[in-house]
């Protein structure tokens, strides 16, 4: 299993790799780097999210669920300036290079990224966006949908991007069963675009 998905000091030395990333009909520059996923450049499958979604219309407060470097939760809060952004990683190197990002765009005021204990306990979320660590296993993937999809605030949804051959197909019919209603946005090389909504 990657070193990055769990590590919060990973062993690796720490360098870090500009991004330029075109979201939303936005470039972001931004800056990843070494034991973080995707560094130096943006991943398919969360180019496949910005490409098949429109940013939210609704909501204020929003999730960036395994941000890695940041760059869902910097679109989130770029493009809805009035927005208040929380991202969040196991990895201390994504949390610090996701609000160093937030500064260098000048929404550190609105975009907060913390490990999952730096999360007030009755926050609730209008929507979570995330590209999640399906490598992690299904049990633990399993395990950090149930922790978060319970704190979307009523009428919230979930927008994730997942791989079919990751067992998106399979991941959908399993938040179903869970109670989250799901239906898939898009398909789009190889990955499905999928709309979560909470069970109520």
């Amino acid at each position: 299993m990657d070193d990055h998905y769990f590590s919060a000091d990973p062993t690796v030395p720490f360098t870090r790799a500009p991004v330029r990333a075109e979201v939303w009909g936005q470039a972001l520059e931004l800056v990843s780097g070494s034991g973080v996923f995707a560094q130096g450049r943006l991943d398919v499958g969360t180019a496949v999210l910005f490409r098949e979604t429109e940013p939210p219309a609704q909501g204020r407060v929003y999730l960036d669920l395994g941000c890695g470097y940041g760059v869902i939760a910097a679109a989130l809060a770029t493009t809805r300036p009035e927005a208040d952004v929380w991202a969040l990683d196991v990895n201390e190197r994504a949390v610090a290079l996701t609000n160093e990002n937030a500064a260098s765009l000048g929404v550190a005021d609105r975009l907060r990224a913390v490990t999952p204990d730096g999360v007030p306990g009755d926050l609730r979320f209008d929507e979570i966006w995330s590209n999640p660590p399906i490598r992690i296993g299904k049990q633990a993937l399993h395990e950090l949908l149930l922790t978060w999809l319970p704190r979307l605030a009523e009428g919230g949804r979930a927008v994730l991007v997942v791989g079919k051959n990751l067992g998106a197909d399979s991941l959908q019919r399993w938040l179903d069963e869970q109670g989250y209603p799901t239906t898939r946005l898009a398909s789009a090389k190889g990955f499905r675009v999928l709309e979560v909504r909470r069970g109520d």
